[in-house]
Parts: C-alpha cells; sequence; structure tokens
C-alpha cells in the first residue's frame, strides 16, 4: 500500500484512513458533512497527491493525444486546460482526465489514481505509432508529484496569500507555472471537481510538506479543514460530475454518459480512436443515458440499486448515490432508457425491497 508525502500529517490530525486505488488515503476528519459545508462555504484542503501525471512531449505530441482522446486539444492554447476522455477502440472510455497545454509540444496528462497502471499501457501501446519512446518523450511522473486541491469560496483568498501571480485574473480551466509558498516551479491550476470554485497546486514530493503547512497558516482566517475523499465524492455528486469506476468504465461511451460536449468530430479534431462509432451514436441516439435523480420519498440511493417503472420493473441501475449534505435530500446519477431519460419524469429507486420515488433533474443538484 503506498502512501503520500501527507499521510503522517493525515494520521496526525485525526484522519480516518482507508485504502483507495492502492494508497493510505483520508477518508474523513470531522465528518463527512462537517467537511463538505466547510468546502461550500470557506475552504478546505484535499489531498490528491494519488492522481497520475504523465508527460507527452516532442512534435508528435498533440497528435498523439488527438487520437487517443475525444476532446479536440489542438483547440488549447498554452496555459489553458481542458477536460476529455481515453477512448478504448470499441466506443467504451479508458479513463477520463485533464490535458494541460504547456506549448505545442510539452502536454501534461492528469489521470485517475486507480487506473495510473492502465493508462501507462493503453498509452504505450499507440506511442511507437508516433514516434514516441516511454519513458523518454512519455513519462510517468506520477510517483514524484503530489497534489493539492484547495477549495471553496475562500480557496484563491487564502493561496493568494502565499503566491504573487493574480489568481483572480485566472480564468476557468487554465494554469500557470509560478512560485507558491516560496517553491518555484509549482503548476497551479483552476479547474476544480467540488463545483466551490478554488485551485490545484502540483510540487514536487520534497516540497509537499512546506505547501501544505503554508497553505494551512494562510487559510487560518476563513478556518481552513482538511478535507477526505468522502467530502470530495459527496460534492461531486452534487454537481453531477462523473466517477470512473461508478458512472463511466470501459463499457460506458461518453454520448451515454452525457459528455457529448467533450467528444468532437469536427476536421479540425480529424481521426480519432471510436470517431465513427460515436457519431453513429450521436446520430441515431443511445440505448441508455446517464441521468440525475431527485428523491422524493425518504431514502439514500446507492451505486447498484435497481431503477424501476410503475410496475416494478427494472428499466436502469444507479451508478453513483448518496444523502445530499446542503439539500438534505437522497441524491444519485444513473442510467436510464431515453423514454425515461426527461428531467420531470418519476421512477422509482428499489432500496431494501421498498420502491421509492424519485424526480429525473439535471445536475447541479445543488445550485446556489
Amino acid at each position: 500500500m503506498k502512501s503520500t508525502v501527507f499521510t503522517n500529517t493525515h494520521i496526525s490530525l485525526g484522519a480516518k484512513m482507508a485504502p483507495f486505488a492502492g494508497y493510505r488515503m483520508p477518508v474523513e476528519y470531522s465528518g463527512i458533512n462537517d467537511e463538505h459545508l466547510a468546502v461550500c462555504r470557506a475552504v478546505g484542503v484535499f489531498d490528491v497527491s494519488h492522481m497520475g501525471e504523465i508527460w507527452v512531449k516532442g512534435p508528435s505530441a498533440l497528435a498523439f493525444i488527438q487520437y487517443l482522446t475525444s476532446n479536440d486539444a489542438a483547440r488549447l492554447t498554452p496555459g489553458k486546460v481542458q477536460y476529455s476522455c481515453f477512448l478504448n477502440g470499441q466506443g467504451g472510455i479508458v479513463d477520463d482526465l485533464l490535458v494541460y497545454c504547456f506549448d505545442p509540444h510539452t502536454w501534461l496528462l492528469v489521470v485517475n489514481a486507480a487506473n495510473i497502471d492502465k493508462d501507462w499501457a493503453f498509452l504505450c501501446r499507440y506511442a511507437p505509432c508516433f514516434g514516441l519512446t516511454p519513458g523518454k518523450e512519455l513519462y510517468n511522473a506520477s510517483d514524484e508529484i503530489c497534489q493539492i486541491a484547495v477549495q471553496g469560496p475562500h480557496a484563491l483568498d487564502a493561496v493568494q496569500k502565499i503566491c504573487n501571480d493574480d489568481l483572480r485574473r485566472m480564468p476557468y480551466y487554465s494554469f500557470a507555472k509560478t512560485t507558491v509558498a516560496g517553491i518555484r516551479g509549482a503548476i497551479l491550476s483552476i479547474t476544480g471537481y467540488t463545483g466551490a470554485g478554488g485551485c490545484e497546486i502540483y510540487v514536487d514530493n520534497a516540497d509537499g510538506l512546506r505547501l501544505w503547512e503554508a497553505v494551512f497558516e494562510a487559510g487560518k482566517e476563513w478556518d481552513v479543514k482538511p478535507a477526505g475523499l468522502g467530502a470530495r465524492d459527496t460534492l461531486r455528486l452534487e454537481m453531477g460530475f462523473c466517477l470512473y469506476g461508478n458512472d463511466i468504465d470501459d463499457n460506458t461511451s461518453p454520448i451515454e454518459a452525457g459528455l457529448g460536449w467533450i467528444t468532437k468530430f469536427s476536421p479540425e479534431k480529424g481521426r480519432f480512436l471510436d470517431r465513427d462509432l460515436l457519431l453513429r451514436q450521436k446520430e441515431t441516439g443511445v440505448a441508455r443515458q446517464l441521468v440525475g435523480l431527485l428523491m422524493s420519498d425518504r431514502g439514500v440511493p446507492r451505486h447498484g440499486y435497481e431503477l424501476c417503472d410503475d410496475a416494478g420493473n427494472r428499466i436502469g441501475t444507479v451508478t453513483s448515490g448518496t444523502m445530499s449534505p446542503c439539500l438534505k435530500q437522497g441524491i444519485a446519477l444513473g442510467y436510464l432508457p431515453p423514454e425515461w431519460a426527461d428531467p420531470g419524469t418519476v421512477v422509482g429507486v428499489k432500496i431494501r425491497e421498498r420502491l421509492l420515488k424519485a424526480t429525473v433533474t439535471e445536475p447541479p443538484f445543488q445550485k446556489n
């Protein structure tokens, strides 16, 4: 089991630790609801050092990324970030990821922790076709980099204290190499998986504890809190963000998952894995769609629960679900046939053999 540079800090803070994606990670400190609300109202800090970072460099780097991903990376200019997904050649999703453009020949791919080895093998399989050598132009730096996500309405206020660059001038889905807490060459990005605003900061492992301590010192006036994977999950679910392994995987297409907006078919994008199959899905439709669900009856939907019609016949499946800390209602994502996927449609969620009502709702669930 791997540890991050912050593992001993988490333990000293009383975090409940658990295995996740091969790492010992904090699930919660003061409680999932408390941490969730702290991020929504002020500022919270997540250790996301388990995420993977893979560099792609050289004159064929862009062509390589364009062929393997769904989005159009050619639209990126230096300092911009893009959400995308790797396609598996059969219409499914290998992983979802962030693509960072440093310059036309230098790119960083940030991938999910549980998929680092899988993604690396996937990239290495196609690298020779583009003249890229694993370990050289294609380089897995995941074990060398730590990352924290500082999230919440006062996150940038706190980080601004230890960064000379004007963070408020940075647009959404942009990044900069900068100095944070005196650490030169830090990568600071404005993306976020919580919907609460804030930034992510990447530094070498050797600088991790220095960064952590500086962020917590800077955030004292807003009662900055450490937050665990539990709150990260409830926050992303209130926003309706997909989680790989639950809502998307090798057997779901981006069109089914409502990710058509990151699947480009323009001439500028050119040919890419699964282009024809996904274009056909876009034009003719799919057999199921990922939807948001808001419980009308009192109950908490969970991954794997059945979605049913009025007669109790199974018509779909919950992929992610929780009790929303903000709404105090059960919320979920799940797949339904298109005829059941319109907002306002009422379906049943089978919870302990009871059929409880839920309404199809377009995320985000928490809109304020």
